[in-house]
């Protein structure tokens, strides 16, 4: 048992030197730990901190557990989530150390959080930092993430991923910290004031982009977007001016996978729609403080720039409200039928010397027979690459594809170096293998794989295309102009 001892002891040093533990509490974490593993005595003789990663760590102690035949290294996740959580800071501890960056900076605040959440295993750095990532000449990011499950199913997001039980109510909610049931020992959140309500701030542990964080209200309510939507996202970004932060439309097919308790997104990273300049430059005459205008983006989306967060809020809202009303059955654009309400925007703000910057993106989740995922979603062809929901990240240009793609892509690439021709079980790729063997007559393994992410990135701007409502600038601006008032700048 010596072996499980001295793999303790190495996180004890590594507590001790990076995660705030205490001299004084240092024997009760130990004896805390010994429990978890299973063991009721003790024959260490203490280490030093040699410099190894945490995860390295975990590694040795989940290692020298099976070892020596005890039961916790056959349920290594869970048990290295309770070590971790027993290692860290208390959520009181982390929240005062948090208010006390803040009385400094909050970029000093949310710097210091991230690399704790880092420290303490919650975010899984080593990990995302494998996942393969490009940036492309059409603008947009690609990324496939290793670490996320691939998300298929719509029906789920309705219910916010409850589980039998129904505690904690969903995924998001706050008594999911230190909840063992989900391996959240070690997750922690800190208070935020928004709108006057109590909301919270935690780390995603899938990391989509540097910093990505959630806003959570910290009551379990649905999603939704109002004008007070809006005055929130701009709140966020007064205590946070070094972070974005968006909504996902709150309907199934569009939104985000957690549609049942109300939330935002964001986090340190500038993604590709906040970079989009404006293709068409409206103004409207109850608001000729603010500046409007429809992006030049692959999506349907548009801007409303003020200094004035008030009345930055009053004219999202003015369009806001033309969009939800708004039917066009030509285009496809059915706002409410029986099956529900079908039209929403997804917000997304960040602060600039030109005052806050909010964001539009003009969403429909409408079905049809030829289009049962949604007529404004990616179209069947693009399923092998993408048939989860687009939601705010993807709207913004990051997307996010699934890990069974690593595989699947590199056989790809060897079929074009090859030659040979696409088998029976790569089907589904028949159009874009076709693609890409139109792009050059022979390849090599270079070659290929520029081709394949060339391919990609292809993809995903064609995906945003269907995602569109309007399929050009000129029609997002007669829609601005005809039903909600605005005019040519």
């Amino acid at each position: 048992m010596k072996e499980v001892c001295d793999a303790i002891d190495r996180l004890i040093a590594y507590a001790r030197a990076k995660l705030g533990l205490s001299a004084r509490n240092e024997t009760y974490v130990r004896n805390t730990v010994l429990d978890l593993v299973g063991l009721e005595s003790y024959e260490g003789a203490g280490q030093a901190y040699d410099g190894r990663s945490v995860s390295v760590l975990l590694r040795e102690l989940v290692d020298a557990c099976a070892r020596a035949g005890l039961p916790a290294a056959e349920r290594a996740e869970r048990l290295t989530d309770s070590v971790m959580g027993a290692l860290m800071l208390p959520p009181e501890s982390v929240e005062e150390a948090f208010a006390a960056h803040m009385a400094v900076s909050s970029e000093e605040a949310t710097e210091w959080l991230y690399s704790y959440s880092v420290l303490s295993d919650y975010v899984k750095k080593e990990k995302l930092d494998a996942n393969p990532r490009f940036s492309a000449e059409n603008g947009l990011i690609v990324t496939i993430n290793k670490a996320k499950p691939e998300f298929r199913d719509p029906k789920k997001a309705v219910s916010g991923n409850s589980v039998k039980g129904g505690y904690p109510k969903c995924t998001i909610c706050r008594e999911n910290e230190g909840y063992f049931g989900r391996s959240k020992r070690t997750l922690r959140t800190v208070t935020l004031e928004l709108g006057g309500e109590e909301w919270f701030w935690q780390f995603s542990p899938y990391g989509y982009f540097y910093q990505h964080g959630i806003a959570v209200n910290a009551k379990h309510i649905p999603m939704h977007v109002d004008r007070g939507t809006f005055v929130k996202l701009m709140q966020f970004v007064d205590l946070f001016p070094h972070y974005f932060i968006g909504c996902n439309a709150p309907l199934p097919r569009i939104g985000g996978s957690v549609l049942a308790h109300d939330h935002f997104q964001g986090g340190g990273e500038v993604l590709p729609l906040h970079r989009a300049k404006i293709s068409v430059a409206l103004s409207h005459p109850e608001f000729p403080d603010v500046e409007v205008g429809v992006l030049d983006w692959f999506g349907t989306a548009v801007r409303v720039i003020g200094k004035d967060a008030q009345r930055v809020a009053d004219c999202s809202e003015v369009i806001r409200e033309a969009w939800c009303s708004y039917e066009d059955r030509a285009r496809g654009i059915i706002p409410e039928d029986k099956d529900g309400v079908h039209s929403a925007v997804s917000p997304t703000v960040v602060k600039t010397a030109r005052g806050y910057e909010m964001n539009l993106i003009l969403r429909n989740n409408i079905t049809t027979e030829e289009y049962p995922d949604g007529v404004f979603h990616a179209h069947p062809e693009f399923h092998v690459i993408k048939k989860e929901s687009i939601g705010l990240i993807e709207a913004q240009g990051l997307f996010i594809l699934p890990g069974r793609l690593v595989e699947e892509l590199a056989d790809l690439e060897k079929l074009l170096v090859s030659g040979e021709a696409l088998p029976e079980k790569y089907a589904d790729y028949r159009m874009i293998f076709g693609e890409l063997k139109a792009m050059a007559p022979s390849f090599t393994a270079e070659s290929a794989h520029e081709a394949v992410k060339k391919e990609l990135a292809s993809v995903c701007e064609r995906i945003l295309g269907n995602t569109a409502v309007f399929k050009t600038q000129a029609e997002t601006a007669q829609f601005m102009i005809e039903k909600a008032g605005f005019i040519h700048d």
